[in-house]
C-alpha cells in the first residue's frame, strides 16, 4: 500500500515531568534513554532486510541539507510537492521503525516516483549509493506483509534465501526447548551445507564463538551462532554502564547488571532474573524496561522484538490507579470463571491462589523505542515469574494525551447524530478500558501445570471441573511448556482478546467507575458502558484494515481480538448490534440497542471470555484454535465490509519523541520537537543512533 498523505503526527510531550527531576535523576534518565534508542537498528533488522539502509538513506538526506528541504529540492531540481511525499514516507517509516506498519504488519511504499527520489539522492554521494541498494525492495509491492516466508510475506526472524516452513520451525523449536534455549532473542536461518540442511539459530549477544555449537538429532541439525545484533547490544551495554552510576537504589543496579549479562552472553535466564528483580523495584520515580519482550511480529509467536522504555512516573494519576489495585480482588470474583466459587477466596481454581497487588503506575514516556507505542503495558511476559513473583502495570498517559488530542468531528462508523456524545465519552471510556485490561485482564489467570514428577500446581487427585462442560479437566501444561510455546501463533491475540473482554465485561459496574472519580453528575455509568460497546462495534470494523487478504492472516494481535469480540456481539441476536451499509456513500454505520447491553451484550462477551480463559488455563490448544480461528475468519459479508473499510481508511498516527542532551557542563537538557513530519525526522537525525 502507498504511504499515507498528510499522516497524523502527534507528540509525546514530557517537559513538565522532566523539569522537577534532580540532576542525578536526569543523568540516569539520559543514559537509559540512550540505551533504549540504541535498540533502533535491532528492531529495523528484525523488520526487513531493507529497513536499515532505508533508515540510513533518510538520515543521510537530512544531514546533506541539514533539514532545509527546500534547499535540497532546489539543488536537485525536484518540486517541493515530491519532496514532501518523501518526507511523509520518512515520517511514517521512522514512526513505525521500519517499512511495515507496527500495527498491522503491512508494507507501505513511497508515493514519490522513483525518478524524483533518485534525483533527491544526488544531493549526497552516500545517498546515491544507498538509493541503488534500496530502490527495488523499497518500492516492491511484494512481499506485502510480515508472516511466514512466502511469495506475499517475509519475516526477518527467518532470514535467508531458503524459506522455512512452519513444520521446520516446529522441529527447531523442539530441539531448542529440549536444550533449554529460550527463543525470544533468536532468529533462524535455513542453509544447505555439506549435502544437508542446517538450521542456524542466531542468538542476540555481544559475544561470539570461534566455533559455534552444533546440536544434531533425528529432527535435524541446529547450529547456535552467537553475536546477532552484537554492535547494537555493545552500545546498549555501554549506556547501561554509564547509567548504573546514577541508580536510585541497589536493586536498580542489580537489574542493570542482569541486563548486561544477558545482552553480552545471550543468556535469557539472566534476562529472566532481571525481570524478577525489576518487579520488586516498587514505585521508582523513573521506570525502565529493556529486552526482547513482545512476540507479536513473529509469525510463529515466540521470537520477540527488542524494545527499550524510559519514563517518568505521574504521581497524581498513579494515585487513581492505586484505587483499583486495592480493590482488585473484589472484581476478580465477578469474572465468569469465579462466579459461584467458594474455594480460593471466592476466585476458583482458574485463578492464582494469591493475587499480589502489582505496581501500577501512570507514566510520561521519555524514550519508547518500539514499533508500537502501547497505551498500556503489563510485564513481564514470562508466566512463571508472573505467577511466582508478580508483574507491573503501566499506563502511558502522554500517549493517551497525544492520541486523543487530535480534534475530530466525524468518528468513523458512528451515526452523525451520535458523534458528539461518542467523542465526549471516548477518552474516559478508553482510559478505563485499558486500565482494567492491563490489571485484571493480563493480570489474572492461573496456568495449571505439572512442574515435575508428581509436582503440580493444582490438586491432581481432585481435578478442577471445567466450567465449559462441567467435567474434570483433562489437559494442563507439561514440564518445560509455556503459554506461547503451546499456543504459538494465536497466543498473543487470544490473550489480548481475553484481556479486552475483561475490561468490557466489568465496564458496567458503577463502583468500578467511581474508583476513577466518575460521578453521575459528570457522565453516567450507562453512558460509559454504551460508549464502550459502540467502540467494540467501530473497533471491530476498523480491525479489518489489518486483515491481510493476500496471506489469509491477521497482521495484528489486537485487531484480531477486536474482530472476535465484534463477531460475538453481532451474533448476540435480537438486533442488539447491527451494521448498516449505505451503498451510495459506500459507508458503514454501527447501531446498538442500548436497552440490551446487559441482557445480550455482556453475556456474549462473558461467554467469549470464559472460553478463552479456560482454554488458556488448561493448555487446550486444540479446542482454542478451532474456536478462535473460526470466529476470526474474514469471509462473506465481512470480506465485503473489509473492502469498504479500506476504501474509507484514515491515516494512522505516528508520535514524535524528545531527546536528552548531555551538555558540556555535565547537566542534562531536554529537546522536544514539533508534531510534524519535519519534527519527526529532525528528532531521529539528532538522536544519532
Amino acid at each position: 500500500m502507498l504511504a499515507p498523505t498528510h499522516p497524523l503526527v502527534g507528540r509525546l510531550a514530557v517537559q513538565h515531568s522532566f523539569n522537577p527531576l534532580t540532576a542525578k535523576e536526569k543523568l540516569y534518565a539520559h543514559h537509559m534513554a540512550r540505551a533504549a534508542w540504541h535498540g533502533t537498528r535491532i528492531i529495523l533488522r528484525q523488520v526487513s532486510p531493507e529497513s536499515i539502509p532505508i533508515y540510513e538513506f533518510i538520515l543521510e538526506l537530512y544531514y546533506s541539507c541539514e533539514g532545509r528541504w527546500q534547499e535540497l529540492a532546489a539543488r536537485t531540481d525536484v518540486s517541493v510537492h515530491y519532496v514532501y511525499e518523501f518526507l511523509e514516507y520518512a515520517a511514517v517509516f521512522l514512526g513505525n521503525i521500519g517499512n511495515y506498519y507496527g500495527r498491522g504488519d503491512q508494507k507501505f511504499i513511497p508515493r514519490i516516483p522513483k525518478a524524483y527520489l533518485k534525483r533527491l539522492a544526488k544531493g549526497s554521494a552516500r545517498a546515491t549509493v544507498l538509493y541503488d541498494a534500496i530502490v527495488e525492495p523499497m518500492f516492491a509491492r511484494r512481499p506485502s506483509s510480515l508472516g511466514y516466508p512466502s511469495e506475499v510475506a517475509q519475516s526477518s526472524y527467518y532470514p535467508g534465501d531458503l524459506p522455512m516452513s512452519r513444520v521446520e520451525i516446529d522441529r527447531v523449536s523442539r530441539i531448542l526447548e529440549k536444550h533449554s534455549i529460550h527463543p525470544e532473542n533468536t532468529r533462524i536461518q535455513k542453509i544447505w551445507q555439506n549435502d544437508r540442511f542446517i538450521f542456524q539459530v542466531f542468538q542476540a549477544s555481544v559475544e561470539t564463538d570461534n566455533k559455534p555449537c552444533e546440536i544434531s538429532s533425528s529432527e535435524g541439525t541446529v547450529r547456535i551462532v552467537r553475536g546477532d545484533h552484537s554492535n547494537e547490544l555493545e552500545h546498549i551495554c555501554e549506556c547501561l554502564e554509564a547509567a548504573v552510576k546514577f541508580v536510585a537504589n541497589p536493586l536498580q543496579g542489580d537489574v542493570i547488571r542482569q541486563y548486561q549479562k544477558s545482552f553480552r552472553t545471550g543468556d535469557m535466564e539472566a534476562f529472566k532474573e532481571s525481570q524478577r528483580l525489576w518487579v520488586k523495584d516498587i514505585g521508582p520515580s523513573i521506570e525502565t524496561q529493556f529486552g526482547f519482550v513482545e512476540p507479536y511480529r513473529d509469525p510463529y509467536g515466540t521470537r520477540a522484538e527488542f524494545e527499550g522504555l524510559v519514563a517518568f512516573v505521574d504521581a497524581e494519576e498513579t494515585k487513581i490507579l492505586s484505587n483499583l489495585v486495592d480493590n482488585s480482588a473484589k472484581y476478580i470474583r465477578q469474572l465468569p470463571w469465579a462466579v459461584n466459587c467458594t474455594d480460593n477466596d471466592g476466585k476458583g481454581p482458574f485463578e492464582k491462589d494469591l493475587f499480589e497487588p502489582p505496581d501500577f503506575t501512570s507514566l510520561q514516556t521519555l524514550a519508547y523505542c518500539s514499533s508500537i507505542i502501547f497505551a498500556g503495558i503489563n510485564l513481564p511476559n514470562f508466566n512463571d515469574i508472573r505467577q511466582e513473583v508478580g508483574f507491573k502495570n503501566f499506563m502511558i498517559s502522554n500517549q493517551f494525551a497525544a492520541k486523543y488530542g487530535i480534534k475530530r468531528i466525524d468518528p468513523a462508523f458512528v451515526d452523525p447524530s451520535e458523534a458528539t456524545a461518542f467523542l465526549t465519552a471516548e477518552y474516559d471510556t478508553s482510559y478505563i478500558w485499558v486500565v482494567v485490561h492491563e490489571l485484571l485482564g493480563h493480570g489474572t489467570g492461573k496456568l495449571l501445570a505439572q512442574k515435575g514428577p508428581d509436582q503440580f500446581n493444582f490438586d491432581i487427585h481432585n481435578l478442577p471441573l471445567n466450567p465449559l462442560d462441567s467435567k474434570p479437566i483433562n489437559s494442563w501444561y507439561l514440564p518445560g511448556e509455556s503459554w506461547t510455546g503451546v499456543f504459538g501463533d494465536i497466543a498473543t491475540s487470544v490473550d489480548e482478546c481475553r484481556a479486552e473482554c475483561v475490561g468490557a465485561y466489568l465496564m458496567d459496574d458503577e463502583g468500578l467507575l467511581k474508583l476513577f472519580g466518575f460521578e453521575e453528575t459528570k457522565m453516567s455509568a450507562a453512558d460509559i458502558t454504551y460508549n464502550l460497546y459502540l467502540q467494540l462495534g467501530t473497533g471491530g470494523l476498523r480491525a479489518l484494515e489489518n486483515y491481510i487478504e493476500d496471506d489469509h492472516k491477521w497482521g495484528q494481535a489486537h485487531s484480531r481480538a477486536h474482530f472476535a469480540m465484534f463477531r460475538c456481539l453481532l451474533a448476540a441476536g435480537d438486533d442488539f448490534m447491527t451494521i448498516k451499509h449505505d451503498a451510495p456513500s459506500n459507508k458503514l454505520t454501527v447501531y446498538l440497542d442500548r436497552s440490551k447491553i446487559l441482557s445480550h451484550g455482556k453475556p456474549a462477551i462473558g461467554e467469549l471470555l470464559l472460553r478463552l480463559h479456560v482454554y488458556r488455563c488448561i493448555a487446550d490448544i486444540t479446542a482454542c484454535r478451532e474456536y478462535y480461528e473460526e470466529l476470526t475468519k474474514v469471509e462473506g459479508v465481512f470480506a465485503e465490509y473489509r473492502q469498504i473499510v479500506i476504501a474509507n481508511k484514515r491515516p494512522r498516527q505516528v508520535l514524535v519523541q524528545a531527546n536528552t542532551v548531555l551538555e558540556a557542563d555535565g547537566q542534562v537538557s531536554l529537546r522536544e520537537y514539533e508534531a510534524s513530519v519535519d519534527g519527526m525526522i529532525q528528532s531521529w537525525a539528532e538522536r544519532g543512533v
